[in-house]
């Protein structure tokens, strides 16, 4: 890598400075908000490198310069580094920015045109772009070339995207010599999403041929990168202590149930938490109303400000559902839509914010045309409106199939927004069943992923809704749960002293 300014090094710095500097930290990601985001991954990352900033590391995070990063309002300066990494037999040139995350993340951008400034992060509403392999081989080479410069004591790489770059690290070592110490953590968000390649990409990797086996990155006859991750990282994570378990399972662990098991040693779960900056009804700007526990009429002007958005019937009585999800059955959407119809026949109004799968946005968009009294649609990505949603809805709908954390449900309890969930993953883990008799509980939990089940919760949410004091008490009960970091950031911090031996 060049600089275009190298200088000799000075003296060393005295033993106690070297003994007691800070632990250092990077992050490897292909999104984190605020500066690019197609959903949790990038708040996660995002809102936990700060977290872990104000724990006292030196934390850094290393992200594609997608398009919408370039341009959008951040203060970003070209360091004048260049550098190629090898992708199969050509080396492929990069260049590298730097912008800063509050006062305590350096931010350091890959920037390679020909792979990152597209309109989408992963794809169109037509597919995956068809050299997604290429383009995050390029990114992980790209993030260990930068590295070698600054070596960090641990490299957190999330998701598959950034897999390749603890895989590189330790198969392809005798090219990174200056990281011989670094340690690696990888994070598995979903394991859904796993970057399955096939087998003709492999010349891509610049890997021994023996990595491309069953035991390494092989997967039924195609290239994961996924796996890698899960094979090469000194320790591994999911985002929360439900779903480290489920991954072992055949149902949850998607072909790679065999691979969660066999580093079960090595694999922790921490719940996600999310930024009580970002979502704080006390301080809001993009709702209505600003409210607290103490002084919940807020939330009522939140209420019908979302109604007037959705065009839907200003009333106050009305259970007002929402929803800010991905469109996909993952997110439990079949079974939504098997429900519905009865779900219409009771008191309440739905309203939806998200955008994917077309039949999914083609079936409740006509719904909405149907009865647009009853349920309004917005196909869409728009942040400051999921302020107003989660702001202004009586409950939150997550009926998900299977949620490794999920955080809308997390955002809804900060604003005294009720959670209607299944009981699976990180669902389980932050939302507990009400209970009128002792007046414990922040939500409602359905166990069977049917139809029916959902219709069931509803009809207890609707039942309590009625009862004005016992709701009061409820929306109280969630406000006061805390998912802010302060919980979950040491928990990687004792992972990263015990890796480092710091």
């Amino acid at each position: 890598m060049d600089d275009g300014d190298s200088t000799a090094a000075g003296s060393a710095p005295p033993m106690l400075a070297v003994n007691h500097r800070p632990l250092h930290v990077t992050m490897v990601a292909s999104e984190a908000a605020p500066f690019v985001k197609s959903g949790g991954l990038a708040d996660v990352v995002g809102s936990l490198s700060k977290a872990l900033g104000r724990l006292g590391l030196r934390l850094s995070l290393i992200i594609p310069a997608h398009r919408s990063v370039l341009e959008g309002r951040f203060q970003i300066e070209d360091t004048g580094i260049r550098f190629a990494v090898p992708v199969s037999h050509r080396m492929e040139a990069g260049s590298l920015l730097e912008t800063r995350l509050g006062d305590a993340v350096s931010v350091r951008l890959i920037r390679a045109d020909r792979y990152f400034d597209r309109a989408g992060l992963y794809g169109t509403a037509d597919g995956d772009y068809p050299d997604n392999a290429e383009r995050f081989v390029f990114f992980s080479r790209a993030a260990l070339e930068v590295l070698t410069a600054d070596p960090p004591d641990i490299l957190h790489a999330h998701d598959w995207q950034a897999a390749l770059s603890a895989a590189f690290l330790r198969a392809d070592a005798d090219r990174y010599p200056e990281l011989r110490s670094t340690r690696t953590v990888f994070t598995v968000h979903n394991a859904a999403y796993q970057g399955i390649f096939w087998h003709l990409d492999w010349h891509l990797l610049n890997l021994d041929p023996r990595f491309f086996a069953p035991g390494y990155l092989e997967f039924h006859g195609s290239v994961n990168f996924l796996k890698s991750g899960l094979v090469f990282a000194d320790a591994v994570t999911t985002v929360s202590p439900s779903y480290a378990e489920e991954v072992k399972t055949p149902e949850q662990g998607r072909g790679l149930d065999g691979v969660f098991r066999e580093r079960a040693d090595s694999l922790t779960g921490i719940l996600n938490g999310i930024d009580h900056e970002a979502w704080n009804p006390q301080s809001d700007p993009f709702i209505a109303s600003t409210y607290d526990p103490a002084s919940l009429a807020g939330k009522r002007l939140c209420k019908a400000d979302l109604q007037r958005a959705f065009s839907l019937p200003e009333d106050p009585e009305v259970l007002l559902v929402g929803m800010v999800s991905r469109l996909a059955s993952q997110k439990g959407f079949d079974i939504l839509q098997e429900a519905l119809g009865q779900l219409l026949d009771r008191r309440l109004q739905f309203v939806l914010l998200g955008s994917g799968d077309r039949r999914y946005q083609d079936s409740l968009s006509a719904a909405a045309r149907e009865r647009p009294d009853r349920i309004g649609v917005r196909i869409a990505f728009d942040d400051a409106l999921a302020h107003r949603v989660v702001a202004g809805s009586d409950v939150l709908l997550v009926p998900s199939q299977y949620e490794p954390c999920g955080l809308a449900q997390m955002y809804a309890l900060r604003y005294g927004t009720i959670p209607v969930v299944r009981a699976t993953g990180g669902l389980r883990d932050t939302v507990q069943q009400f209970d009128p008799a002792s007046g414990t509980g922040n939500g409602f939990v359905f166990g069977p992923y049917r139809a029916g089940a959902l219709v069931e919760a509803i009809d207890r949410t609707l039942s309590a809704f009625q009862r004005k004091t016992e709701w009061t008490a409820l929306m109280k009960n969630a406000m006061a749960a805390d998912f802010s970091w302060d919980g979950s950031a040491p928990a990687y911090l004792r992972i990263y002293k015990q890796l480092s031996g710091k």
